[in-house]
């Protein structure tokens, strides 16, 4: 959703491959060659797959699979890619020897799945997993046993586990903040979202509930990276970026993304910074009532700048009292 509340032209790295995998064949087997030695390689996946928010390729190349992979590909009794993907048929893992298992091209049904038991918390030891779970102890212990193989398991729970508790009392600083009436600028202030929306840019779900967050009950927020408090940018970044570092990272055995490279060491560096914000908001705040200063927001919060030509702006133009929920408001439209 942090996408669409952003011209075209900032968000083509999205575009271009959400359209492309999703549509094309060539995308992984390469339309002049179409070729499956080719799909069968790591790099293959490499030109989506990487980034802050889905740091695939990164976990997985400095990972121990990673160096074996880098270090032995161009020996074809090692790596022999003219060879399906069957147990054990290279001396290391590829992506697509743990994520397309005998060419199986659900990568979904090959993972712990992202969202749920990646970014969010979750028990991730609940009977709902416990198919996923056993499936990708099944893939490790090709080579791996599988005792090993569920003791990676544990300690991926538990570093997300952690992470998921620092995120949450990041967010925790920023919600205070928010319904003591300190969160400049407040949804007010801003430009609406792509919704045309005044909604608090954190309330994601329905359990941010009253008018201290902007919105009716169960109404929820864009989760933006733009035009909004640099405390809610810093909250944005924890999950979005430090947190996928930490769960990519411990799922593809890359210790140092997991801890160093912004992963767990970066949130704690973020949860310091969310701390100092709100902390210097408070102070702000005090000072200012003592001197009687009532502090107005820039209009540039109001113009968003570059937000003009988005799709919150025409809806309160246009539309105004609406947002895009009450412009198309047939089930299951947001989906198409």
């Amino acid at each position: 959703a942090w996408s669409i509340e952003r011209p075209p032209g900032d968000t083509a790295g999205c575009t271009f491959c959400h359209t492309s995998s999703e549509e094309r064949c060539s995308t992984c087997h390469q339309r002049h060659q179409f070729n499956p030695v080719v799909a069968r390689k790591s790099e293959q996946c490499k030109a989506c797959h990487w980034g802050k928010d889905h740091r695939d390729w990164e976990a997985y190349d400095i990972s121990i699979h990673g160096v074996v992979y880098q270090t032995n590909k161009w020996d074809p009794t090692q790596f022999d890619m003219t060879k399906k993907l069957s147990d054990a048929d290279y001396v290391g893992p590829t992506c697509q020897y743990c994520h397309l298992r005998g060419g199986h091209h659900n990568v979904q049904r090959l993972s712990t799945v992202y969202t749920s038991m990646g970014m969010s918390n979750a028990d991730r030891g609940a009977p709902l997993w416990k198919e996923k779970r056993d499936t990708w102890v099944s893939v490790c212990d090709d080579c791996h046993s599988p005792r090993f193989a569920r003791e990676n398991l544990q300690a991926m729970d538990e570093a997300c586990k952690d992470a998921g508790l620092k995120y949450t009392e990041t967010f925790k600083i920023a919600e205070n903040l928010q319904l003591d009436g300190m969160g400049e600028p407040t949804p007010k202030d801003l430009h609406p979202d792509w919704a045309g929306e005044h909604v608090w840019s954190l309330k994601i779900g329905a359990y941010h509930d009253g008018p201290g967050y902007g919105g009716a009950q169960g109404q929820s927020g864009e989760f933006r990276m733009s035009n909004c408090s640099d405390i809610e940018r810093i909250c944005f970044e924890s999950v979005g970026y430090w947190m996928t570092y930490i769960f990519k990272g411990m799922a593809h055995g890359s210790w140092n993304d997991a801890t160093y490279c912004d992963g767990s060491f970066g949130m704690d560096r973020w949860l310091v910074k969310a701390k100092v914000a709100s902390e210097q908001a408070r102070r702000f705040t005090a000072l200012e009532k003592k001197a009687g200063i009532n502090w107005v927001p820039s209009e540039f919060w109001r113009k968003g700048d570059w937000m003009n030509e988005l799709s919150g702006a025409k809806i309160v133009k246009e539309f105004p009292g609406k947002t895009i929920f009450d412009l198309c408001p047939e089930p299951g439209w947001l989906d198409t």
